[in-house]
C-alpha cells in the first residue's frame, strides 16, 4: 500500500524559500541542473528504491501550498507579497525530474527552470532517506533513538547546572565526534557573555517524518532554554517555533553563471541578498570558495550589513578565529555579530565550540543528522546539489576536500586559479 512521505510543501528547509525569492526576482529565466549523490556506501543498493522514489515524486507533484500555509509565510515580513502570490500558483512538475539507476547506484536529476527545480532538493533527500530506513524501522530502533535522545537532553541539563567556562586553548574536537560527553577541561573559569543556542537542521537526512517531529517536540519541551528553532518550516508553523535559515551554497554558486565576472560572484551574490532582504536574514555562508577567499570579499560594507557568518566545512576553530580576526581588523565589535556552526555537529561538539567562543561572539549551532537520524543505524550521506546553471558548470571549493563538488574538472581548475586555491 502506498504511504506518502511528504504531506505539505512546507515540509522543507526555510532556506529553500529564502533563496527562491531572490532567484525569482533576479533570474526567473535561469535554467539549472541539480544532481543527487550518495557520498558513503549504503547497507543495501539505493537502486532498489527506484520505483518507490518514482511513486513518491508523483505524489509530491500533486501538492500545492494551502491558504493556511501561505498565510503563515505572509507573516514573515522578509517575504514580498509577489513571492507569496507566486507560491499560490506553484506546483512541482514531474517532467523536470528523472530517476534512473546505474548498477547499484540511484541517479536522480532535476533539470529545468531553476525556480521550478531548486525546491526538489530537500524533498528528494527526505524521500530517499525515509524509504531507505523503512527497512530498519522497528520498535527496537525507535527505542534506541529515544535512549540516545534522552542522553542528549541529559548532557544539556548537566551543562545547565555547571558554571560557564571558557577555554584558553582550542578544544580537541575529535573527542566529541562520536557523541560522547567527555568532560571539558579548562585553564580557568570566566563569565560567558552569550547564551548557548542550538537548532534542528535535520530535515534532509532524517530517519523518518514521524521521528523528526518527535525529536523536535521533545527538545522544545525538555530544553526550551537552549533549543531555539528548526529549519523545517512545517514543524515551525505547527509548533510555534522559530523557522531558521538564510542561504546555502546553490545561491552563491548561481552567480557563477549569470554573466558576472567570476572573481566577483560572491560580492554580487551578497549584494543581491542585501537588496532583497534589506537587513533581514543576515547570516552569510562562507565556504563556497573557502573562508580566505570569502573574507577577501567580505569588506566593511558587508561586514556591517550582515549579522554574522555560517560555518559548513573545515576546522571550526580555525574558521572562527579567522572570522573574529577579520571583524577586529574592520574595527567591528564581535559581540555584535553571530557565528553559526553547522558542519557535522553533535551536542558535545557544539558545547565545546560554545565554551571556546561564547565569551567573544554570539554563537548558534545548527545540528542535523545527529539529531534527526541517530538511531544506531549508519546514516546515509546524501546530497542533491546544483551542478549546472544556464548551460555552464558551477562548483564549490569547500574547506573540507570531500565536500568539493563539480561536474567539470576544467571549470574546477579555473575556479581554483581565479581564487588562488590549491588542488
Amino acid at each position: 500500500m502506498f504511504t506518502p512521505i511528504i504531506h505539505s510543501l512546507l515540509d522543507t528547509d526555510l532556506y529553500k524559500l529564502t533563496m527562491l525569492s531572490p532567484i525569482l526576482h533576479r533570474f526567473p529565466a535561469n535554467q539549472a541542473v541539480y544532481s543527487f549523490v550518495c557520498r558513503n556506501t549504503p547497507q543495501y543498493a539505493l537502486a532498489s528504491l527506484q520505483a518507490d522514489v518514482e511513486a513518491q515524486l508523483d505524489h509530491l507533484c500533486t501538492l500545492n501550498y494551502t491558504e493556511e500555509e501561505l498565510e503563515y509565510l505572509a507573516t514573515k515580513s522578509y517575504f514580498k507579497s509577489d513571492f507569496i502570490d507566486f507560491l499560490r500558483i506553484f506546483h512541482f512538475q514531474r517532467r523536470y525530474i528523472t530517476v534512473s539507476t546505474e548498477g547499484d547506484t540511484l541517479k536522480i536529476v532535476a533539470r529545468g527552470p531553476q525556480i521550478h527545480v531548486m525546491g526538489f532538493e530537500i524533498f528528494v533527500l527526505s524521500i530517499v532517506n525515509e524509504l531507505y530506513f523503512r527497512r530498519f524501522n522497528s520498535p527496537e530502533t525507535i527505542e534506541e533513538g529515544r535512549k540516545r535522545l534522552a542522553e542528549k537532553i541529559r548532557i544539556l541539563r548537566e551543562f545547565r547546572s555547571q558554571p560557564p567556562v571558557a577555554r584558553v586553548s582550542p578544544p580537541n574536537l575529535l573527542q566529541f565526534a562520536n557523541g560522547t560527553s567527555a568532560p571539558i577541561e579548562a585553564a580557568g573559569v570566566r563569565a560567558v557573555k552569550h547564551p548557548f543556542q542550538f537548532f534542528d537542521f535535520g530535515t534532509r537526512r532524517r530517519f523518518s517524518r514521524e521521528w523528526h517531529e518527535e525529536m523536535v517536540t521533545t527538545f522544545a519541551r525538555e530544553v526550551p532554554q537552549y533549543f531555539k528553532g528548526t529549519s523545517n518550516v512545517h514543524l515551525a508553523r505547527k509548533y510555534g517555533l522559530t523557522a531558521m535559515g538564510t542561504m546555502a551554497h546553490e545561491y552563491l554558486q548561481t552567480f557563477q553563471a549569470v554573466g558576472v565576472q567570476l572573481r566577483n560572484f560572491q560580492k554580487e551574490a551578497l549584494e543581491a541578498w542585501v537588496q532583497e532582504y534589506r537587513g533581514d536574514l543576515g547570516v552569510a555562508l562562507t565556504d563556497v570558495v573557502g573562508m580566505d577567499a570569502f573574507i577577501s570579499d567580505f569588506d566593511l560594507y558587508f561586514a556591517k550589513l550582515f549579522d554574522g557568518l555560517r560555518h559548513d566545512s573545515g576546522d571550526p576553530v580555525v574558521w572562527g578565529e579567522k572570522a573574529l580576526a577579520h571583524y577586529q581588523r574592520l574595527r567591528i565589535d564581535p559581540h555584535t555579530k553571530r557565528l553559526v556552526f553547522s558542519d557535522g555537529l553533535n551536542i558535545p561538539k557544539a558545547l565545546a565550540l560554545y565554551e571556546y567562543f561564547a565569551d567573544r561572539v554570539q554563537c548558534g549551532f545548527g545540528i542535523g543528522t545527529d539529531l534527526s537520524n541517530d538511531m544506531g543505524v549508519p546514516a546515509l550521506n546524501i546530497v542533491m546539489k546544483l551542478t549546472e546553471c544556464n548551460g555552464q558548470p558551477v562548483a564549490k571549493l569547500s574547506d573540507t576536500p570531500g565536500k568539493t563538488l563539480c561536474s567539470d574538472e576544467t571549470f574546477l581548475a579555473y575556479l581554483r586559479q581565479v581564487f588562488k586555491r590549491a588542488a
